[in-house]
């Protein structure tokens, strides 16, 4: 008779528990649900921003010539060059047939004009574990501004980022920033 009075009530128990697992979930719960996880998307972008920015700032503190852009820290970078100090910011990085494209935006920051420059722009891949620049398999071109910057006025240079995909792209790195001669003719 004791047996039969602990199954009754234990057997009783979890059949109301199994109901209980069954029930369908609310909409107010499945919106719950939908912003926890945008949350939790959105703290991650923050998270890994936060880390991209966090070693460009490095590596442009022991940087002597040149600037470093982590795409993932999207915050400009100042360079002062022989020329004058510059502002540089990368912009719309998206992916293309056979790598990567991406806005290069240069800014002068001084009241003085800046003559015509051509620079040096390399990229590469990032070392996922120490969080350094990989030189390995790195590419490089020359870009050129062949007008001159007023001051605080800004151009746009597209670059062709070839070899690596928006997610692999790990660095820009802008250096050997020298002034161009332009070619005037005379009457």
């Amino acid at each position: 008779m004791t047996i039969r009075t602990f199954w009754a009530p234990a057997a009783l128990s979890l059949l109301v528990l199994s109901g209980c697992s069954s029930t369908p979930v609310s909409p107010q719960v499945k919106e719950l649900h939908q912003e926890v996880s945008q949350l939790n998307q959105q703290m991650r972008k923050l998270t890994n921003q936060a880390t991209a920015l966090e070693i460009q700032g490095q590596l442009n503190s022991q940087s002597t010539q040149g600037a470093w852009l982590l795409p993932q820290a999207n915050t400009p970078v100042e360079l002062q060059t022989q020329l004058g100090k510059l502002r540089l910011s990368l912009s719309q990085v998206a992916g293309e047939a056979n790598g990567s494209r991406a806005n290069l935006n240069i800014r002068a920051t001084d009241d003085q004009p800046i003559p015509a420059l051509r620079a040096t722009v390399v990229w590469g891949e990032m070392d996922p574990a120490s969080g350094k620049p990989l030189n390995a398999g790195s590419l490089s071109q020359t870009i050129d501004v062949p007008a001159e910057l007023m001051p605080r006025s800004s151009v746009s240079v597209p670059l062709r980022l070839s070899g690596l995909t928006p997610e692999q792209l790990g660095y820009v790195r802008v250096h050997d920033v020298e002034g161009t001669a332009v070619n005037k003719t005379g009457p």
